[in-house]
């Protein structure tokens, strides 16, 4: 891999509020980051499209409405569909802690937690995406 790590930060569904979304991206930015914000009101279809056309190595999912058992599990089948499995999925919000567990299971590699710091956030994503000490140099 060579550049910087890439991510996707995108809010799926029909939330309004996108303001965890915005401080996840600024954060990710200022550490050196490339990122691709969606907005809101995000297809899983489109995340998917976009993060492939992007080449991104992560994909963040704000999901504050509770259709995370929804909307992320399509996210992972699409990204399956399309033999992108390689593409880290993560992924915050007001999550119960029992759906954090399913999340995990179907492949999610990290939910946070409602007071997470931005800076858990990014010392995680740079931990876990492969290669991202290359990638930061």
């Amino acid at each position: 891999m060579t550049g910087r790590i890439r991510v996707v930060i995108a809010e799926p569904g029909l939330d309004g509020p996108d303001r965890g979304a915005e401080v996840v991206a600024r954060a990710l930015r200022d550490a050196g980051m490339e990122v691709i914000y969606t907005g809101l009101h995000q297809t899983p279809e489109q995340i998917v499209q976009t993060a492939l056309q992007e080449d991104a190595d992560a994909v963040g999912l704000a999901i504050p409405s509770g259709a995370h058992l929804t909307l992320i599990p399509k996210v992972l089948e699409l990204f399956k569909e399309r033999d992108a499995q390689d593409v880290l999925v993560f992924g915050g919000g007001t999550v119960p802690e029992t759906d954090i567990a399913a999340l995990t299971e179907l492949g999610v590699a990290k939910v946070f937690a409602p007071g997470t710091t931005s800076q858990e956030i990014v010392d995680w994503v740079r931990e876990s995406v492969p290669d991202s000490e290359a990638a930061e140099s």
